[in-house]
């Protein structure tokens, strides 16, 4: 099972788009600081999720997601701020 997130930094006005098998593992290496972007804005929480059989179905979603499409999906439905 994979999944897509979205993360928001509780300290600053910042998202984070990702995608992983493992989301409690993966949410504990942003919050420790293992991310060279997202060290800089802990701690972070996740506003969203999406399921996947496979991680490559994730990463697509992702890629759509860090679009300026998918920026605009994540903000009509009140997932990012305007």
């Amino acid at each position: 099972m994979a999944c897509v997130y979205v993360l928001k930094s509780t300290v600053a006005e910042v998202t984070y788009v990702g995608s992983t098998t493992d989301l409690d593992r993966r949410l504990n290496e942003h919050n420790s600081g293992k991310n060279v972007f997202t060290r800089r804005h802990c701690p972070w929480r996740v506003v969203y999720q999406e399921r996947f059989d496979k991680l490559s179905e994730a990463r697509s979603r992702e890629k759509y997601l860090k679009s300026g499409a998918g920026r605009r999906w994540l903000r009509v439905n009140n997932i990012i701020p305007r």
